[in-house]
């Protein structure tokens, strides 16, 4: 896993520096802590997924290059077959996998997001990034909180929201909660 972090932080930084941006530059164009920002880009702490969103948007470059260091290819279709969809990003309390990774130039990212169960009881771990995002529960329940707003979601219930908004989630239940989520 911080292998992963290590690859993913190194090609953000050549992207970076190959266009001659600074990090404070970046991360203020971004709308980004530069601190956080400087954290993630020396892999100190792992790129959240909306971030990596609006960097790929900014060079220029889908999302699955900067994941897995390979261009996406496909132009009129992808197709995803269960379990067979890369995982994004390895939080202890979430996991992501991209439905769409080999799409080329996507105007949304597709993911399917596990809530684990341990998540319940602690405090949930709010994020911002450029954008708009949609949820689409699953299986499972579903606490999410926007700009100090808590919802509650069961299975078929969504929310859209402006997620440079503070949001996170966090599964109800004991159980772990399941969702759609389209960053934009």
């Amino acid at each position: 896993m911080k292998e992963n972090i290590k690859e993913i932080a190194s090609r953000v930084r050549e992207l970076r520096e190959i266009e001659e941006v600074s990090v404070e530059a970046l991360a203020k164009e971004l709308g980004f802590d530069a601190a956080e920002y400087q954290a993630w880009e020396s892999a100190q702490k792992d790129f959240p997924v909306g971030a990596l969103v609006e960097i790929a948007a900014h060079f220029k470059v889908d999302l699955a290059e900067l994941v897995t260091g390979a261009a996406s290819k496909l132009k009129t279709f992808c197709v995803t077959r269960a379990g067979q969809a890369p995982e994004v990003s390895r939080r202890p309390m979430y996991g992501y996998w991209n439905l769409a990774f080999n799409f080329h130039r996507k105007k949304a990212e597709p993911f399917l997001v596990e809530a684990a169960p341990e998540t319940e009881g602690k405090p949930i771990s709010l994020n911002t990034h450029p954008g708009q995002e949609f949820n689409y529960v699953l299986e499972g329940r579903l606490l999410i909180s926007i700009s100090g707003h808590e919802i509650e979601l069961a299975p078929g219930d969504c929310v859209y929201y402006d997620s440079n908004e503070p949001h996170g989630m966090k599964a109800l239940g004991g159980k772990a909660a399941r969702f759609l989520a389209i960053v934009l």
